[in-house]
């Protein structure tokens, strides 16, 4: 049976200015998900899950469905406000949903496969989904999971801060724990972040997780009863966010399940502000002219 590719497309871009899913930055107006979903056809997954808001399901089906049909399954699943488990209720005020782990629970039941989720903003190279595919192929126990790692610096924005999970690996690759570290970004020359006015100075050599992660249906359980904790201890604020990879990151902590860190040389770019959007652009278009991408992604 083949893997399932989970796209969590759910989000605004607040940072960005507007729904960068669909933002056409490919030379025939392809998006970086149009990316996602041929890189991943092409490494042998057979069907794609998106999260998506209720808001725009509509359009976002307009314009995948079409170039999709015949080529890869989809299923579409919804993250709203609303839509959590044991009857909670989001507080007065809250206007945003909770984060990538609530967005990775929605599609529970859709997903029997193996699947890698990703998000629809970052192009994380074929080379990526390829790793992914055969780590399942060769890793059929249920608590053996997978995340692809990309070097730090390969990873950073000239145009402002970004958030980064950091890995502490063992000598096989296994994670031992996500470090959640916010506001990483250049000074100078050097890359640093700030943790209580304390500078830190990283090498850029350090693997980060970018939500590229393989995973087994079990980890559903898991994420359920993380979030039913989450939601018990910090569901009554308004900005609070459960992430899917915190999670995962502790269940290896606790040795309830495996995570290998696949080291990877894929290429990845994203758009977190506007002024990453030429550079995207101008990277897109070399790779076609490389020949990696036909002229055209679905023609």
């Amino acid at each position: 049976m083949k893997p399932t590719l989970l796209i969590l497309a759910a989000g605004m871009g607040s940072r960005y200015g507007g729904l960068k899913q669909m933002d056409e930055l490919g030379p025939s107006g392809e998006s970086i998900i149009d990316y996602s979903i041929y890189d991943a056809i092409q490494a042998g997954f057979g069907k794609v899950v998106f999260v998506v808001r209720e808001s725009f399901l509509a359009d976002f089906k307009k314009r995948f469905e079409p170039k999709l049909k015949g080529k890869i399954k989809t299923e579409y699943v919804l993250q709203e406000l609303f839509n959590l488990p044991n009857d909670f209720m989001p507080p007065e005020g809250r206007e945003k949903p909770w984060g990538t782990g609530h967005a990775v629970l929605m599609a529970k039941n859709v997903i029997t496969t193996p699947f890698a989720v990703i998000n629809a903003d970052d192009f994380y190279g074929n080379q990526s989904y390829k790793q992914a595919v055969d780590f399942i192929n060769n890793n059929p126990e249920e608590e053996q999971y997978a995340m692809i790692g990309y070097a730090l610096k390969n990873t950073l924005s000239k145009h402002g801060t970004v958030s980064r999970a950091v890995c502490d690996v063992d000598e096989n690759n296994k994670l031992i724990e996500l470090i959640e570290r916010t506001k990483i970004g250049y000074e100078g020359e050097d890359i640093v972040f700030y943790e209580d006015d304390k500078k830190t100075v990283l090498t850029g050599e350090e693997s980060v997780s970018m939500n590229f992660w393989v995973l087994k249906p079990t980890f559903f359980k898991h994420l359920e009863d993380g979030f039913v904790e989450f939601l018990k201890e910090q569901g009554n604020e308004l900005k609070s966010e459960f992430y899917f990879n915190v999670l995962a990151g502790e269940l290896a902590q606790k040795k309830l399940a495996e995570t290998n860190v696949i080291p990877t040389t894929a290429q990845w770019f994203g758009v977190t502000y506007q002024e990453d959007k030429p550079l995207v652009q101008i990277s897109l278009k070399d790779l076609h002219k490389s020949g990696l991408y036909p002229e055209n992604l679905w023609d």
